[in-house]
């Protein structure tokens, strides 16, 4: 039983220090964007007025809030849920990263359905968070 605990363990380090690479990466594109926005500017997009569209649109804030500034909130309970690696700390990561895939699916939805625009930086977003609940998931499930 403890060699198999000890196994367990050794296999998710290199999960966990993938998932802090790719939260950092996260926080990066999510501070952009929230520092575009309080700023006043426009993104920069490989997509010609894709993020401008996004940005400005009504669904760039919830209640208020900069979905850009969520994101990076996101981001940053994520690297702090890192900080540890007991049962509770995974599973609070799990549910993080779930709920940010969750919300980051239904904002892509709203990019293609609803807005016909596609934001370079909120779909390298959503890709983080996508690598976020697998790695998250898959460590949750090797404890």
């Amino acid at each position: 039983m403890i060699a198999r605990a000890a196994g367990a363990s050794g296999q998710a380090a290199p999960l966990r220090a993938a998932s802090a690479a790719v939260a950092l990466a996260g926080l990066g594109i999510a501070g952009y964007l929230t520092t575009v926005h309080y700023a006043g500017g426009t993104p920069a997009c490989a997509i010609a007025h894709g993020c401008a569209t996004v940005q400005q649109s009504k669904y760039a804030e919830l209640a208020g809030v900069p979905v850009a500034l969520l994101g990076l909130l996101g981001y940053a309970a994520v690297l702090a849920s890192l900080a540890r690696d007991g049962e509770g700390a995974r599973t609070v990561t799990a549910f993080l990263s779930l709920a940010g895939f969750g919300f980051s699916g239904w904002l892509t939805y709203v990019e293609v359905a609803r807005l016909d625009a596609i934001c370079s930086w909120c779909v390298a977003s959503a890709v983080c968070m996508t690598l976020l609940a697998a790695l998250s998931v898959a460590r949750v499930l090797r404890m």
